[in-house]
């Protein structure tokens, strides 16, 4: 795959994408909002987004969103579609992937497999400036994969013992088997802008006591009952309800993210984070799609 992939190289889209993962360390903590809204509101300010939906056991992106796919990443896989027959067209035009299930392991693949998902991303048509990926939660090999493959991470938590607790364990889990040193923590349903800062405090407290990682403090997204609302209209919060407390938030967070270094590499491309997704799930054992 390294000769197939090196050759892609010379072939793909010159323009860096940023990849940003978003993940928690247990269910129930609105990772999937903050992804959703975060890929909206980016689209809003202007960017080329595309959301991957990679909650492969609980996809539910189309569903917040209102979606009916009928193909995804596995019929790409297969041969049977092409990356652009299955994206979907999501609000404020980003592109949506929709989660694939019931397809073997990646690191099952054969060479022309890996050779031919990684020309599928450097084949789209579309420029994409961010790419927001949507795992699952907790700590389980095809979060790792995900997280390795991204060039940023983002740990969703909530001000509730469960998921503080989760949150330190799957940064442990980043930290110690897979070598991840940089995370970024935000805090989601928070009562006040000093909650969410407290909250972030009592992880980075015994992460810088116990880890090798830096974490960093992202923000914080308000509870918000215009949020609720979103979900039941199966609506992004930013663009149903664009000045409700936590679609300002999302919007600041993107602003955020819009000062993180950009991607120097050719890693910045997005055939090479799927390289990098493939290569991470042999190492780890596989990823199923």
């Amino acid at each position: 795959m390294t000769d197939q992939a090196s050759g892609l190289r010379r072939v793909s889209n010159p323009h860096p994408v940023r990849v940003i993962a978003v993940t928690g360390g247990k269910g129930g903590v609105g990772k999937t909002n903050v992804a959703v809204n975060m890929a909206v509101a980016s689209a809003i300010e202007g960017k080329k987004v595309m959301l991957m939906d990679a909650d492969l056991g609980l996809a539910n992106v189309d569903v917040l969103l209102g979606l009916h796919p009928k193909q995804n990443l596995s019929h790409v896989i297969e041969g049977k579609a092409t990356l652009e027959e299955i994206i979907l067209q999501g609000p404020a035009g980003v592109m949506v992937v929709p989660a694939s299930s019931g397809v073997k392991a990646m690191a099952q693949l054969n060479p022309a497999q890996h050779a031919g998902l990684i020309r599928a991303f450097s084949e789209l048509s579309h420029q994409v400036d961010v790419l927001y990926i949507d795992t699952a939660a907790g700590i389980s090999d095809m979060v790792m994969n995900f997280a390795i493959a991204a060039q940023e991470l983002i740990v969703v938590v909530c001000d509730e013992p469960a998921s503080i607790t989760d949150a330190y364990a799957q940064i442990k889990v980043m930290n110690r088997d897979y070598g991840i040193n940089r995370v970024h923590v935000l805090a989601n349903m928070a009562h006040s802008v000093q909650e969410g800062r407290e909250l972030f405090n009592k992880i980075a407290k015994v992460t810088d006591k116990y880890l090798d990682i830096a974490i960093s403090y992202l923000g914080v997204v308000p509870y918000d009952d215009s949020l609720k609302r979103a979900v039941q209209k199966q609506r992004a919060v930013v663009e149903a309800f664009p000045r409700s407390k936590s679609s300002i938030a999302f919007k600041n967070l993107v602003q955020k993210t819009d000062n993180w270094p950009m991607p120097r590499l050719a890693g910045g491309h997005l055939e090479f984070f799927v390289e990098r997704l493939v290569l991470a799930s042999q190492q780890q054992g596989g990823v199923s799609l």
